[in-house]
């Protein structure tokens, strides 16, 4: 552990992780979406606002969480990632209920959505461009951008697997701080 560095890692900041802007972009689309294409008083408008929440507001929990809970910070990353997966159930059966058609990976919409969602991740693109969009293409959109989050987040959560070995968690990280702080001042007792 860098001597110089305190034992409560306060760099956190969510909103620079690209999971995170990925979900914000997700969470605008589905509320649009859900909104704008199901009936008042279905029941899904509901569950995919709240998937798609849930999949922005662990990121950001979790991510503060780790500051002093490395299990609860794997944990909430990884209900993001189930509330996603929630999620792009209810856009594939939107899909299929009503006979439109889910673009195949190498549907040319498809390739072109991927580079599109790759390299954009402000919300306000999204809300923009949708507001042009039939139901059938915004759902492709938000699946591909599912799929794409979801990626990040795996990632994200083999990071805190690693960081969690090489650096254990709090408990490991204020001993070391004690033991340094004992060290530097010549403490010799408990």
């Amino acid at each position: 552990m860098d001597e110089n560095k305190e034992f409560l890692r306060q760099d956190n900041n969510y909103r620079t992780l690209k999971a995170f802007q990925k979900a914000e972009c997700i969470f605008d689309v589905t509320y649009y979406f859900a909104k704008t294409f199901l009936s008042i008083g279905d029941r899904t408008i509901d569950q995919m606002i709240q998937a798609a929440r849930s999949g922005k507001q662990n990121l950001a929990e979790g991510n503060i969480d780790g500051i002093t809970s490395r299990e609860m910070e794997m944990k909430l990353t990884n209900v993001n990632r189930a509330s996603l997966h929630e999620l792009l159930l209810d856009y594939e059966d939107y899909l299929r209920t009503r006979g439109l058609e889910k673009w195949d990976f190498n549907d040319p919409r498809c390739v072109k959505t991927r580079t599109f969602c790759k390299t954009h991740l402000d919300s306000a693109i999204y809300r923009e461009k949708i507001k042009e969009r039939s139901d059938e293409t915004i759902a492709n959109i938000a699946i591909t951008l599912i799929h794409q989050c979801d990626v990040l987040i795996r990632g994200l959560i083999e990071w805190q697997k690693r960081d969690f070995i090489e650096n254990g968690g709090i408990k490991e990280e204020m001993y070391r701080a004690r033991k340094e702080w004992q060290k530097k001042n010549g403490f010799n007792g408990r």
